[in-house]
């Protein structure tokens, strides 16, 4: 294979598959992946090392390698989609094969959050699949995330921000990318992340960023929630690898909240992603019908 396509994780997916001659089963990262979910990069915690393509396949002939992780066993056919001609499991199967890897509650409220980010599959859908599941591995680790995970994540992590906000500052949990708009019902941001009782904002800075245009909105950005009356609390990378950091940040502003006129309020919320996922299928359904 040349080395210009060995980092594709769609390649090494297929090439995966192909070792099963189209008997085994992709599943975990790289059915994901193949649903769309582009935060499932097939790379490990230090974003740079290849894991293996998980494939589920009953044929005792085939070994794993370092390129793929045989599974042994079988796959109920309600559980096999058929994506860009490669049999994978749905995401809800993946994404409970994918987490009983991970054995981390944080990585794996990320994991579903990012899922439910690229509109595989949402938080009543998943639930309602480990009700079909009781028992399987790394079902127990899915429930417990799933009373942390949120439909409106956008980034791995806004996440993890969210859950040191939740979980070591034991904050009440935050409103996520929820539309803050100034007295007269005028647009003034969306931030990552807010607690309306407090009157303060969460935002992670990402790389992107760094820019001088964007760093440039963001500044103006900072000093309208500020007009407004809200506190501002900033994390970048390095800070969620240091939760004790982020606290102490928070507890600052906390201290400053409150301190000025309130002139915001919150904008209506998103519709369910349940609405926006049912009306796809149902389009999805329709147009195969017409076929």
């Amino acid at each position: 294979m040349p080395t210009a396509v060995e980092a594709v994780p769609e390649q090494r997916i297929v090439e995966a598959f192909a070792r099963s001659h189209g008997r085994g089963v992709v599943t975990g990262w790289a059915a994901l992946r193949l649903h769309r979910a582009a935060y499932f990069d097939g790379l490990g915690p230090d974003g740079t090392t290849p894991v293996p393509v998980p494939l589920i396949e009953g044929d005792t002939r085939l070994r794993s390698t370092p390129d793929v992780l045989v599974l042994r066993g079988r796959v109920p056919a309600d559980d096999i989609v058929c994506v860009r001609g490669v049999r994978c499991t749905t995401p809800e199967r993946a994404l409970l094969d994918h987490v009983a890897r991970l054995a981390d509650l944080r990585e794996t409220v990320v994991a579903l959050d990012m899922a439910m980010a690229a509109r595989l599959t949402s938080i009543r859908r998943i639930a309602a699949d480990l009700d079909r599941r009781p028992g399987a591995r790394g079902s127990s680790l899915a429930r417990d995330a799933l009373a942390l995970a949120d439909e409106h994540s956008a980034s791995p992590q806004e996440t993890r921000f969210r859950l040191i906000w939740q979980m070591d500052a034991r904050w009440p949990r935050p409103l996520v990318n929820r539309d803050v708009l100034d007295p007269d019902g005028r647009f003034i941001g969306r931030p990552d992340l807010i607690d309306p009782e407090r009157g303060i904002v969460g935002e992670f800075a990402g790389a992107i960023h760094r820019h001088r245009s964007r760093h440039r909105n963001d500044v103006r950005r900072e000093d309208l929630f500020r007009r407004a009356g809200l506190e501002y609390v900033e994390v970048v990378g390095a800070d969620v690898r240091e939760p004790r950091v982020v606290v102490e940040r928070m507890e600052a502003a906390a201290a400053r909240a409150g301190s000025h006129p309130q002139r915001w309020q919150l904008g209506p919320p998103p519709p369910p992603l349940d609405e926006i996922l049912d009306h796809r299928d149902l389009m999805i359904a329709l147009a195969e019908d017409g076929r």
